[in-house]
């Protein structure tokens, strides 16, 4: 029973520390790449997750619609693509491409977007969650982040003092014991 608890309390503290470890390095990853270079759409293994914004793309892309970015070698015409204007992310289709150029506009836009480089393209839009972004922004909210951090961190400390508790109850019953013994 002794060894089954044990085993229970070290997979938990390696579960907590891994949380602590994710929430931080993500932050961590997520603040230097939007501080040291401006980019505003961090892409770890080519893949990338962002929030819709505006309506520029209705009725194919909504407002708080999350989606899922995927660098590609090549672009073609009508895809959804993502790329950095200044410091924004735009989501646009292609509509039209001259060798590595391109020409991108909202569906909902009246006017063309000015040509872009290809190498300017963060992605393609690969999949859609419609209205998820709420929960995304929750999620990425800086009290979020330190509400996990400080529940992850309460429970570590308080499963060690749970441990120190049982251990202290244990050392006072054989004191007892051997106190009885004695006499």
């Amino acid at each position: 029973m002794k060894k089954a608890t044990q085993t229970k309390r070290t997979v938990t503290r390696i579960a907590l520390a891994l949380v602590i470890s994710l929430v931080l390095g993500v932050g961590i990853y997520t603040v230097n790449a939007k501080s040291l270079n401006g980019n505003t759409l961090p892409m770890p293994f080519g893949v990338g997750v962002a929030v819709v914004l505006s309506g520029s793309m209705e009725p194919k892309l909504s407002v708080d619609d999350v989606i899922i970015v995927r660098a590609a070698d090549n672009y073609d015409l009508g895809d959804v693509v993502v790329f950095q204007q200044g410091g924004d992310m735009v989501v646009h289709e292609i509509i039209h491409k001259d060798g590595d150029m391109v020409t991108t506009q909202g569906r909902a836009n009246n006017t063309l977007d000015d040509p872009i480089h290809v190498k300017y393209i963060k992605g393609r839009v690969v999949h859609v969650f419609e209205g998820a972004g709420a929960f995304v922004n929750i999620v990425k909210s800086p009290l979020f982040t330190f509400g996990v951090l400080g529940v992850a961190l309460w429970l570590l400390i308080r499963s060690y003092r749970t441990e120190r508790s049982a251990e202290q109850a244990e050392l006072d019953a054989l004191r007892e014991e051997i106190e009885k013994l004695k006499q």
